[in-house]
């Protein structure tokens, strides 16, 4: 938080919770093991624990308003470190089904396969939401609405998590 070094990544929980081994692949191509720390399939938010330091996002101040410029970032069909952009949609979103506890920025940001636990960041790179869901009929393919959890939402179950640390 606040791009101080941490070991923790923030992740989506559908991504690794059937997992038998997490594996985080660096920016430089370096493969490291991962330990889950967190996982909570309400919010779809989990926490993981790499044996390196890196400096975190810097979270935005507010809910972005529709229509602000953002950013998704990850892996879409294992096309490594891809950034796609597009704007706030809609702002707080609930009780859309995805969830059983649902708070999402909707954007038109392109997001496919491989971005679920992504960031999504504003145009000054704070981090607005994580990738959490996209909205499809019949394929599982990018449909130009896409939700992120939003950052008020991870705030508050952060608190949580860091409540119950010894």
């Amino acid at each position: 938080r606040d791009g101080e070094p941490s070991s923790y990544i923030l992740t989506a929980a559908h991504v690794i919770a059937d997992a038998t081994r997490v594996e985080v692949v660096t920016a430089d191509g370096s493969r490291v093991d991962a330990e889950v720390i967190e996982l909570d399939s309400m919010t779809d938010l989990a926490i993981i624990e790499v044996p390196l330091r890196r400096p975190g996002l810097t979270f935005a101040a507010k809910t972005p308003a529709p229509g602000t410029h953002v950013c998704a970032l990850g892996h879409p069909f294992g096309l490594p470190l891809s950034m796609s952009c597009g704007i706030v949609s809609g702002s707080l979103r609930s009780n859309l089904g995805f969830n059983a506890v649902e708070l999402f920025v909707q954007t038109d940001a392109a997001v496919n396969p491989g971005v679920s636990g992504g960031a999504l960041v504003s145009a000054d790179g704070r981090l607005v939401g994580m990738i959490s869901a996209i909205f499809t009929k019949d394929a599982d393919i990018d449909a130009g609405v896409n939700f992120a959890v939003s950052v008020g939402l991870i705030e508050q179950w952060s608190r949580k998590f860091s409540a119950s640390e010894p």
